[in-house]
């Protein structure tokens, strides 16, 4: 009893396994041939493939390519990616002034992701001036648009008036918002202003 039970639990992983697999080759397939032919999405999910190794070996030269290809289409997500590639260099080299300039591509069509890392950018003049007013005003339009870690950095700012004047009740204001979110960063700092 006890052995058939195994061999039934084995036939289901593998089955399910093999359901699994055959659909992920299948859609990468689908990806692939999309993305050779120009299509934005088809290229941003085929890096996203060869980044994270989903179906196919992991290959961040190719990520990066992929991610290339749909960000010059205009894609943000993709704009985003391969800013971060260039940041970290990761598939392509190191390059804080090409990130930023990827970042912002993104952050223009109102990816608030972005938004949040040029603020983060400009607070730490990587790739770009140091600017906190700058910093500010991209943080801004992310935690208006509900980016927590965003609105964290805002507080921040307001915090210690980094690029915006002094303002504790903002600070707390936005920390309280995150941590409502389930922000841990923010009921963090919510916490140690508290004692």
């Amino acid at each position: 009893m006890i052995v058939s039970v195994v061999i039934v639990v084995l036939w289901v992983s593998f089955f399910g396994y093999q359901i699994y697999y055959n659909s992920t080759a299948r859609q990468l397939n689908k990806y692939r041939k999309a993305a050779e032919q120009g299509n934005a999405e088809a290229q941003f999910q085929l890096g996203v493939c060869y980044e994270n190794g989903v179906g196919i070996d992991k290959n961040t030269v190719k990520a990066a390519h992929w991610y290339r290809k749909a960000a010059e289409q205009g894609d943000a997500r993709a704009q985003d990616n391969l800013g971060w590639c260039y940041q970290n260099g990761v598939g392509i080299a190191k390059d804080d002034a090409g990130a930023v300039e990827w970042y912002r591509k993104a952050a223009e069509q109102g990816y608030e992701q972005a938004q949040f890392i040029l603020g983060v950018c400009y607070a730490n003049g990587e790739g770009i001036a140091k600017d906190p007013v700058k910093a500010v005003e991209w943080y801004r339009k992310a935690a208006d648009k509900g980016y927590l870690n965003a609105m964290c950095n805002l507080g921040g700012c307001y915090l210690i008036g980094e690029g915006v004047a002094k303002d504790l009740v903002k600070a707390v204001e936005l920390y309280r918002k995150a941590a409502d979110h389930g922000n841990a960063d923010a009921k963090e700092l919510l916490k140690t202003l508290s004692d």
